[in-house]
């Protein structure tokens, strides 16, 4: 008899224990898992960038040239191997995701800082200023922006700020609408009114109450904003109008890899794979975040 309590009470944990294994990656899926995982180690990477290159991003060695991967047959000098004037992959990709990095999440943060504060100024005012900040987001919707930051590259130059700035521009349209409807919404329920019936500035009715509320959608729609700043980038640096040497990025060694795309394969593999799993693991945080987050997906 207490052979079978015995059993019946491990069975009982094993059963328990299966329940807590899948609920954990039902609210953990593998796949955020990992995403999360790959986005810290290139968080990592970013700020540590100086400590972890082996050599430096910029150094060429016209007798190391094209050197292969260590997998493809080199050596342990290069692990992943050197370009067209000799200088280490590896290096350049960890200068790379920083640079790329640091140009997607302030190119992000100035978007939501733009879109926020047109989004608050439309709720506000209502009337013919609410009329010329929509105008102003169909304008930007109807243009394609790819073409202006040509153009604007191509007057202005293609220094490090003005690159951030001009990405900064792009995405800004979803989060004004995004921050006008949830502020519209907000300023009629029961706080803001509250807070406004007291006497409380507007500055302290958006900011300290509306703002705080809103908080977890104006964060999901940055990050699903930021997977399109890193392609933007990539894509304006593959043409070869982003920026120039001797600063680098993950969209540069793809397009001077480009060339060698037969002969020395690994020069664009590194960085394109890194972009893509980049992009991907923003998205999947991101949509898994709306679905955290989001109230009326529960």
């Amino acid at each position: 008899m207490i052979i079978e309590q015995e059993e019946i009470a491990a069975s009982g944990s094993v059963i328990e224990d299966k329940r807590r294994v899948t609920a954990f990656f039902q609210a953990w899926p593998p796949a955020v898992i990992f995403a999360i995982l790959w986005l810290v180690l290139m968080m990592l990477i970013a700020i540590f960038a100086p400590l972890i290159t082996p050599y430096d991003f910029m150094a060429v060695d016209v007798h190391a040239r094209l050197t292969p991967p260590l997998f493809f047959g080199g050596n342990f000098a290069h692990l992943l191997g050197t370009d067209q004037l000799g200088r280490d992959v590896l290096s350049r990709a960890v200068a790379s995701i920083r640079i790329s990095i640091t140009i997607a999440i302030c190119a992000t943060l100035l978007s939501t800082l733009i879109g926020l504060v047109l989004g608050f100024t439309a709720a506000y005012f209502r009337g013919w200023i609410d009329q010329i900040i929509l105008t102003l987001v169909d304008a930007q919707l109807a243009m394609p922006f790819m073409i202006i930051a040509i153009a604007v590259l191509a007057f202005l130059g293609n220094s490090l700020v003005i690159f951030i700035m001009l990405l900064g521009l792009n995405g800004w349209d979803q989060v004004t609408r995004i921050a006008r409807g949830l502020a519209i919404s907000a300023d009629t329920q029961g706080y803001a009114a509250a807070a406004r019936d007291i006497g409380a500035s507007p500055w302290r009715i958006y900011l300290r109450h509306i703002l705080p509320n809103i908080s977890a959608t104006i964060v999901v729609a940055m990050t699903l904003n930021i997977p399109g700043v890193i392609l933007l980038e990539s894509s304006l640096s593959f043409l070869g109008i982003g920026l120039q040497p001797p600063q680098t990025s993950l969209g540069n060694m793809v397009g001077y890899g480009r060339d060698y795309i037969q002969s020395a394969p690994w020069i664009m593999l590194m960085p394109a794979a890194v972009i893509v799993v980049t992009t991907l693991s923003v998205s999947i945080v991101g949509d898994w975040l709306r679905d955290r987050l989001d109230p009326t997906l529960r």
